[in-house]
């Protein structure tokens, strides 16, 4: 990405962010009259909140340490405060300027809508952030049944678990990587494909811990395959990808390996890596020249966008990441908006497609619009 692009994106959220805690700061200030009686407090307080998270990236960057680890939680839970303060205060805003224009509300009811508008939204943000984490902290394992008819030599089925959007970073570290390493070896998968974002950004809250060491892989017949994802090339690619390597996790990077049986796989890199690294990615049809279109095609593909790509060159099944299905609610209604599949599985032409919401999260730690998971994907071949 270049330098301007990177300043106007950084301005753009910084000003998105500021707006929102502004808002919230005026609500509270003008629902709560104590509020007005210890002003300074007030500002103080809710500042040092509103900047935990900015301050929190910006210790990480520099030195990474517990105290900004601690800071990127407590800075997360704030930014889910302030998505859904200011959610729920704009749909009050909206609700007061209609009951006022019929005179419900007056200026003698007006206070009281207001502290009840303050109560109301606490309730709501606190029991969503709530509900939200405890989807995060405990994931589900997502199971899928699908056919390909086409030939293996010698095998019928494959059991594959597929985990994206891991995240591992100051949030993301060593008990869930136990606790995803337990769940894979519960499932007995043949073949583990991780799809991508393995890195949440900075490597300093990574490294500090050597936090890949802990994602133990039950011995499989088919092997641990991996792709980048975009937060691969945040974090700085020639970093991200040495280090996920050097924990004999295989990388494909727009390149195609056999597994046993003669099925196909097909892992691409990040199409981000244009943005960050002026790169294209290979084209699929030049990265599948070699392809044997008789033998099963699967393609792991992180950000599931252009999907007619994968039917047009014949792929059997993409299994991709990215979206999080939304993570927050109603975040979730944005990405059905923007991607063709934001979560879960469609079948375009012979091509069948599953985007899984992910295991790990972004920014808070709170899942209110979907649950952590892992794939599992029982694939049956029909066509020996």
């Amino acid at each position: 990405m270049k330098t301007y692009q990177l300043l106007v994106f950084f301005l753009v959220v910084l000003l998105v962010y500021f707006v929102g805690n502004a808002y919230i700061f005026i609500k509270g200030y003008n629902a709560i009259p104590i509020l007005k009686e210890h002003k300074s407090l007030y500002a103080v307080i809710f500042l040092s909140l509103a900047l935990t998270f900015i301050f929190a990236k910006i210790l990480e960057s520099r030195h990474s340490t517990i105290f900004s680890d601690s800071l990127n939680i407590i800075g997360g839970f704030w930014m889910g405060f302030m998505v859904y303060g200011f959610f729920f205060f704009l749909i009050s805003d909206i609700a007061g300027l209609i009951l006022r224009f019929t005179s419900v509300i007056n200026v003698h009811n007006l206070t009281d809508y207001r502290k009840w508008s303050f109560i109301v939204t606490i309730s709501l943000s606190f029991i969503l952030i709530t509900g939200g984490f405890i989807n995060a902290i405990i994931p589900k394992v997502r199971e899928y049944n699908v056919t390909i008819p086409k030939k293996t030599e010698g095998i019928d089925n494959l059991k594959v678990a597929a985990v994206s959007d891991i995240h591992l970073g100051s949030i993301i570290r060593k008990r869930s990587m136990k606790k995803l390493s337990a769940i894979l070896a519960g499932v007995k998968p043949d073949a583990v494909f991780l799809l991508g974002d393995i890195i949440d950004g900075e490597m300093g809250p990574v490294l500090r811990g050597d936090l890949l060491q802990y994602f133990k892989v039950p011995v499989t017949k088919d092997g641990l395959y991996a792709i980048t994802g975009n937060h691969e090339f945040i974090g700085g690619a020639k970093r991200t990808i040495p280090y996920i390597e050097s924990k004999g996790i295989r990388v494909l990077k727009d390149e195609m390996v056999i597994l046993p049986g003669g099925i196909q796989l097909i892992g691409r890199i990040d199409r981000d890596s244009k943005r960050f690294y002026q790169k294209d990615r290979t084209p699929l049809e030049i990265v599948m020249k070699d392809v044997d279109h008789t033998y099963p095609v699967i393609l792991l593909d992180h950000q599931p966008v252009n999907l007619n790509e994968a039917v047009k060159n014949g792929v059997d099944l993409q299994l991709s990441g990215h979206t999080h299905n939304g993570q927050f609610w109603p975040l979730n209604y944005f990405t059905k908006a923007i991607f063709e599949v934001s979560y879960g599985y469609i079948k375009k032409g012979n091509t069948q497609i599953i985007v899984s919401s992910g295991f790990g999260i972004w920014g808070p730690r709170i899942r209110s619009a979907s649950r952590s998971e892992i794939l599992l994907i029982n694939i049956s071949f029909t066509g020996n």
